[in-house]
């Protein structure tokens, strides 16, 4: 059980013994894996992948290398349930997603990250919050639940801490896209959440970290059979992510176009259309009596009644947030010092959008890490971004860039610019 040894078998392709999985994992939290030999583990995984069994004995294990959460004392209902996205630019699906089902009666104790790649992570998005507490200690996080419906928040020490070390060194060795390294990281921490359904939005597109399809298709059924042999109820529908998701990009005005969306003054049909399918499918994985027609009113209903804003509004003030941030959030939430729109240099049709390109320019703006030390600006990123099909000129805006300073915006226009294809 010498880490190189095991670094040089999964090197040579040669599959791992659970035992050596195990030994892979606890070298994580009790450091006989240095950095370097993690960094050097997970490319050889990235590059020679793992079986359905290597990657399951992988899930396991960095699931019980802290505790699993227990609900049965706490809620008197098995509808415990949460969502996973892969990952894109402006995914904002699960800011929405959690108060909603929560407003229907579900209870989502949700364990998110932070943003990997050119990714936003849903964890930072709140850490735009002031005084949102995204670590909370495993009581107050449950006692949230069980009185509001729904917890965001990142993940606690003790919960698959082995997840935490690896996902971190991950993102800055340009292994993220590993499938069996996605599938773990997911699945570890949701299962240690102590949850029972669990609906995935697997993004494809060039946005995500699954540029075709057949790679999409590929973690999906990757996700689901590995949930599934953990006792899982899991299903996962792929979504695009060929444009950002929304009309903005970047962790503060992203919690503005949820709360918009929650209060109904604007909302974005695609964004509405993935939240539809998911919420829907969760409350039809609660209940098997119910259509994707009937779970659609439920959740329509609890968006048109104010249901499910409020449910954001408590969670929010909970977790140590304000108040009333539905009502206040343009004094609340941090606001970049320089705006500037991006107009088209030609007449003509947005064919496509290089969305990956967009999202390495908001890092670039300081909106996320290029490694583990940095900070992020909270205040920067892009809003009413155009979409694909959209018509446009020198009249009319691209997006609008918000930074904190004039040069930011003067060095990464063009770069920018270059990420909208047109066509006549």
């Amino acid at each position: 059980m010498i880490p190189q040894e095991i670094i040089r078998k999964k090197r040579e392709n040669i599959i791992l013994s659970n035992q050596e999985i195990e030994a892979f994992v606890n070298g994580l939290t009790d450091s006989s894996f240095s950095d370097s030999h993690i960094a050097a583990m997970s490319m050889a995984i990235f590059l020679n992948g793992m079986n359905e069994k290597e990657t399951l004995n992988l899930t396991k294990a960095m699931t019980h290398s802290g505790n699993i959460l227990k609900w049965e004392h706490l809620i008197d209902d098995t509808f415990i349930c949460d969502k996973h996205s892969t990952g894109g630019v402006g995914d904002k699906v699960s800011l929405i997603l959690a108060p909603v089902i929560a407003a229907c009666g579900g209870y989502v104790p949700m364990i998110s990250g932070r943003g990997l790649g050119h990714t936003g992570g849903t964890l930072d998005k709140f850490d735009s919050i002031p005084n949102y507490n995204t670590q909370p200690d495993v009581e107050t996080f449950q006692k949230v639940v069980k009185e509001i419906g729904c917890a965001i928040i990142g993940q606690t020490p003790d919960l698959a801490p082995a997840d935490k070390k690896l996902y971190a060194i991950r993102d800055v060795v340009g292994t993220v896209e590993s499938i069996p390294l996605i599938t773990s990281s997911i699945l570890s921490k949701k299962i240690a959440a102590g949850i029972n359904s669990l609906i995935l939005d697997v993004k494809i597109g060039n946005g995500s970290f699954n540029p075709t399809k057949k790679i999409g298709e590929k973690l999906a059924q990757s996700l689901v059979n590995v949930a599934k042999n953990a006792d899982l109820k899991c299903t996962a529908i792929l979504t695009d992510m060929n444009q950002i998701l929304g009309f903005n990009a970047g962790h503060s005005l992203e919690i503005v176009e949820c709360i918009n969306y929650l209060t109904g003054r604007t909302k974005n049909k695609r964004l509405e259309s993935i939240i539809n399918k998911l919420s829907a499918e969760l409350l039809c994985m609660n209940d098997k009596n119910l259509t994707n027609d009937s779970a659609l009113k439920i959740t329509s209903k609890v968006l048109e009644n104010g249901k499910a804003a409020e449910k954001f509004e408590q969670m929010v003030a909970a977790l140590g947030g304000s108040k009333n941030i539905l009502s206040n959030y343009k004094n609340i939430l941090p606001n970049a010092k320089y705006t500037e729109e991006v107009f088209s240099n030609q007449a003509g049709y947005i064919k496509s959008i290089s969305t990956r390109e967009l999202g390495i320019a908001l890092i670039e703006l300081g909106g996320g890490r290029k490694k583990i030390t940095d900070k992020i600006n909270y205040s920067v990123g892009f809003s009413d971004v155009v979409e694909i099909g959209k018509k446009v000129d020198e009249k009319n805006p691209l997006l609008k860039i918000h930074a904190d300073s004039k040069d930011d915006i003067d060095r990464l226009r063009n770069k920018i610019l270059n990420c909208f294809v047109f066509t006549e």
